[in-house]
């Protein structure tokens, strides 16, 4: 083996530790951001974290480059240099990133042209958890289910937050009664209980992290910890579902900041708690993203070995700007910028380009789907229905290279598959169309929060997961809401200015009039009745222009990644929350 591919192979090691000890970092000041309440600064921390790989990626490719003098390298040194890398990756905590990163590193090196998969880690070169970490991730213990409060308060107690629990021994019978009140048969049965080491933290919450075991039951065991009005912290609630659990763990939430110096490990204690989710979803949720993408490639190759079925254009209504496609027996949705845009659309490819990666550094609150991209994905073309392969040769001829085997699309996003909201509501029966109305509109709300208008608010650009939730997905038109004007429409000045098909009034390209969200999301009577009660403050624009001064006042609003009513001050309210209850 030469000396160059060695050397070669340490510094891309070199510069991915760098990458990781900075997204170390980043995840280790979670827990202070959190105690200070910089709402700001975790939406920061967040976008910071995920701007690092590309740029320690693209600094590897220059060092390389510079090492080598400017010329590419040759596959056989390459070949040699991967060799030279799987000796660093033995005795690695975390193998498994630095091989994502090594892949980007080749792949960014070539443009993402000529690549040959045995140069990169398109398969694990080897099995991740070690026998006997050095770092304990997590402790058990064994207790008894109706006597969990004493160990809970002292587990909290360890961590040290900042400000003080405001009634802990409150919050921990709690806890306690709501295990009893699901599980009366764990009554004076010893469990073993486990807890992550450390914290999760995301958006305004931090999460310990646990599960509970008896015989054959294991349950998620998961308590978010939120800041009080009167400045301290308190239990909100606790998740024993792997519903529940998967939901807070959703492709739709932002990434949890998460002390992880061995991923791995973590995914081995997570993966029995969300048994409906595959590894790709579990990594990119403890900020692993460009991992999951390779977990995710990885699953999609297994899969496609091991079905036959087609791909073909997704149902629903097709997009104006967008080429939606599917593998019915694959959960996911492959997508494409179309080369010209269906009126009246005119955003442009770049504009449409910013806004998915504006959605990747945001936070998407349970209320936004995260998209992987893709370059030069590469599809059987015997897999490729002659309808869909017509459709994609009509709408974005530039991104297709057809050869005798295998068609090549040049830039591609996946997104989990859900089904549209449109569908959805033409088979709803009367009570899930009143529920996932209910949803909409709270997605619209809990968007507008987080800062983010939709733009194009119509149900064929909105999704509902297995859990009922709805998703939007549609990110074309997407906005900041400090970016919008909202308008009253203007009084008619004569009759006949309301009959005519022009508005008789200025309107600005960022103008938005929410009187006229009822004249297309309302004219089914039974959605309209279902508005009729609830919501209707979405058609004023006073009400959105009241966010936007909360925005702008630097108020990040409360968004719970579980229902409100499973809450402990609904569920139990005390003296101390009947008054707030009362008044909110």
């Amino acid at each position: 083996m030469s000396n160059d591919a060695k050397t070669i192979a340490l510094v891309t090691m070199s510069r991915f530790n760098d990458f990781y000890r900075c997204f170390l970092d980043i995840t280790l000041g979670a827990q202070a951001r959190f105690e200070n309440q910089d709402w700001l600064a975790v939406q920061q921390a967040g976008r910071q974290r995920i701007l690092l790989y590309d740029k320690h990626v693209n600094q590897t490719v220059s060092a390389i480059r510079d090492y080598n003098n400017g010329p590419l390298l040759s596959q056989t040194m390459l070949k040699t240099i991967k060799q030279a890398f799987n000796d660093l990756l033995i005795n690695h905590p975390s193998p498994e990133i630095a091989e994502s990163f090594y892949n980007s590193v080749y792949r960014r090196s070539f443009r993402h042209r000529n690549i040959h998969a045995n140069n990169l880690y398109v398969h694990r070169f080897m099995q991740y958890t070690p026998a006997q970490p050095e770092v304990k991730y997590w402790e058990e213990h064994q207790v008894r289910a109706d006597n969990i409060s004493a160990l809970l308060q002292e587990t909290l107690i360890k961590f040290k937050l900042k400000p003080p629990f405001s009634h802990l021994e409150r919050d921990v019978s709690h806890v306690q009664r709501y295990l009893l009140e699901h599980y009366p048969e764990l009554a004076n049965k010893e469990v073993i209980i486990s807890f992550i080491s450390h914290l999760f933290f995301r958006n305004k919450g931090a999460y310990l992290i646990g599960s509970l075991k008896h015989n054959d039951i294991l349950l998620p065991f998961i308590i978010p910890i939120l800041h009080d009005e009167q400045g301290g912290l308190y239990l909100d609630t606790l998740i024993l579902s792997n519903d529940d659990a998967s939901i807070l763990f959703s492709f739709s939430r932002a990434y949890f900041m998460v002390w992880c110096p061995e991923p791995a490990l973590l995914i081995e204690f997570l993966r029995p708690l969300l048994p409906s989710k595959a590894d790709h979803e579990i990594y990119s949720a403890i900020g692993c993203q460009k991992h999951g993408k390779t977990e995710f490639y990885r699953d999609f190759l297994q899969h496609l070995n091991e079905s036959r079925d087609q791909f073909v254009v997704a149902p629903g209504i097709k997009g104006m700007v967008m080429s939606v496609f599917t593998l019915p027996s694959f959960g996911v949705v492959f997508k494409i910028i179309k080369d010209k845009f269906t009126p009246p659309k005119e955003v442009t490819h770049k504009i449409v380009k910013e806004k998915y990666k504006l959605v990747k550094q945001h936070d998407r609150v349970g209320r936004m789907a995260d998209t992987m991209q893709f370059t030069n994905f590469e599809l059987p073309l015997h897999r490729i229905h002659p309808d869909l392969l017509a459709e994609l040769k009509s709408v974005a001829p530039s991104l297709l290279t057809i050869t005798d085997h295998t068609l090549i699309i040049s830039h591609l996003y996946t997104e989990r598959r859900m089904t549209p909201l449109n569908i959805y509501l033409a088979n709803a029966t009367e009570e899930q169309l009143i529920d996932v109305i209910d949803e909409y509109a709270n997605a619209l709300k809990q968007l507008a929060t987080a800062n983010i208008f939709p733009g194009d608010m119509l149900f064929k650009n909105f999704g509902v997961t297995r859990h009922g939730r709805v998703v939007f997905y549609d990110y074309d038109e997407i906005a900041y809401m400090t970016e919008c004007n909202f308008r009253d429409i203007p009084k008619a000045r004569y009759p006949e200015d309301e009959m005519s098909a022009e508005p008789w009034y200025s309107v600005a390209p960022n103008d938005i009039f929410p009187e006229e969200f009822a004249t297309f999301l309302l004219t089914n009577p039974k959605i309209r009745n279902a508005f009729k009660d609830h919501h209707q403050e979405l058609f004023t624009a006073q009400y959105w222009r009241q966010l936007q001064q909360n925005i702008s006042a630097g108020q990040v609003g409360d968004v719970y990644p579980y229902p409100e009513k499973r809450r402990f001050k609904y569920l139990y309210p005390s003296a101390d929350n009947a008054v707030t209850l009362m008044s909110s």
